[in-house]
């Protein structure tokens, strides 16, 4: 955005929808409001909108158009995923394989299943947030049924090696889903090619509508449904389906498809000129996850000698909207489980910032939001005892 008082940079959280995606969904709210699952013609245009949805988001991800189901979200997509995956395969066994940085979609859902009498192993990541693919390779068992790995990190940006993850899994003949609601949009995936089983994404974070998500279920694997009560999604998702966000979403990934790579470009050119100037003009902040497997949009960055609460107050103070990570957690006081697991102390990994840009975003919105944490980072530092503990060579641990 222009306006140096609304510069919104936590599009990790959720983007803004953009016109033409609004404009696609209009007529279903006051002109082709038929639920499609009635009979009546009226009713024929929404379903024809659904299906042609659900081609052009199967297209995009190199999938079968019935390989689609529509659900509520990324959150929703991922505990079906998990939940019924688990259930279709616990005859082979109770084992799931998944890493320390997932989404808490993935986390609390293995956590559920662990009190109904799964195990999960929960692999480690080296500092920049990859898992080890001989890592996971070592902790598959006889009994191993899912591996479910992020493709990329919403905290941090990192992508994982989602290709060789795949083979793995298809080499042990374990089913292999991926979160890729923060991928989705940003980078080119074919879930083919790569191997993956099934795969969540959501509309909200592509510059679609809230409310909307999809989970890739590749044809052959056999999962129960997560909602009962009608034969919508071939019986697997019981509901009305929300018509105007389905046409949304698939907008917004026709958008995404025909500007990935010069989005990409844009935004990577622009993370990459905050980056240095960041680390070049404040003090003691490391940049936290890969270097070159990372989102085009991502900047994630560790501040010492601050707490992070103070500095997105500040920060929004001067109309700057970011986060420290993770919008599901933002409510909490615990610093962020991504962090922790990258190997960061406690001390650092509160003082996070995590900065998420769009291809609205402008190089001089960059230029701002560096001036303004600047001041905002020496301020915060002038009124910590521990920053003045360091300053006089007084033992700070790191």
């Amino acid at each position: 955005m222009t306006d140096k008082f609304n510069i919104y940079v936590d599009n990790a959280a959720t983007t803004a929808v953009y016109p033409e995606v609004f404009d696609s969904m209009k007529p279903y709210f006051t002109e082709w409001y038929g639920n499609p699952a009635s009979i009546y013609t009226f009713a024929g245009t929404a379903k024809r909108a659904i299906e042609e949805s659900r081609e052009r988001i199967a297209g995009f991800l190199g999938a079968d158009s019935n390989e689609i189901y529509f659900t509520g979200g990324g959150s929703e997509s991922d505990n079906w995923a998990i939940k019924a995956a688990a259930e279709a395969m616990n005859h082979k066994g109770r084992h799931i394989i998944t890493s320390r940085i997932e989404h808490h979609a993935v986390l609390h859902t293995c956590e559920y299943l662990e009190t109904h009498g799964y195990e999960i192993t929960y692999l480690d990541v080296n500092e920049n947030g990859k898992v080890n693919p001989a890592d996971l390779e070592a902790a598959i068992r006889e009994d191993t049924v899912l591996i479910s790995i992020m493709y990329a990190n919403n905290e941090i940006g990192t992508i994982q090696d989602i290709k060789r993850i795949g083979a793995i899994a298809r080499k042990h003949d374990i089913l292999f889903h991926t979160d890729a609601v923060q991928a989705y949009g940003q980078i080119r995936i074919d879930v083919k090619e790569l191997g993956i089983d099934l795969l969540s994404a959501s509309g909200h974070k592509i510059h679609g509508p809230k409310g909307i998500g999809i989970l890739y279920i590749r044809n052959g694997i056999k999962i129960g449904a997560l909602i009962h009560g009608g034969v919508q999604e071939r019986n697997r998702r019981a509901g009305t389906h929300n018509v105007p966000a389905i046409v949304g979403m698939a907008k917004a990934t026709e958008i995404a498809d025909q500007r990935l790579e010069q989005d990409a470009e844009y935004m990577t050119s622009l993370r990459q000129h905050l980056v240095d100037r960041v680390l070049k003009e404040i003090p003691y902040v490391r940049l936290n996850g890969d270097r070159v497997d990372r989102l085009p949009n991502n900047a994630s960055f560790s501040i010492r000698f601050i707490e992070g609460e103070s500095l997105l107050i500040m920060l929004d103070a001067r109309g700057i909207c970011a986060s420290s990570g993770s919008a599901c957690t933002s409510g909490s006081l615990d610093p962020s489980h991504v962090l922790l697991a990258i190997g960061l102390p406690h001390e650092i990994a509160h003082g996070s910032l995590r900065i998420t840009i769009s291809p609205e975003t402008t190089i001089e919105d960059i230029d701002y939001i560096v001036g303004e944490l600047k001041q905002i980072v020496k301020r915060l530092r002038d009124m910590s005892p521990i920053y003045e503990d360091y300053l006089h060579g007084q033992k700070y641990v790191c």
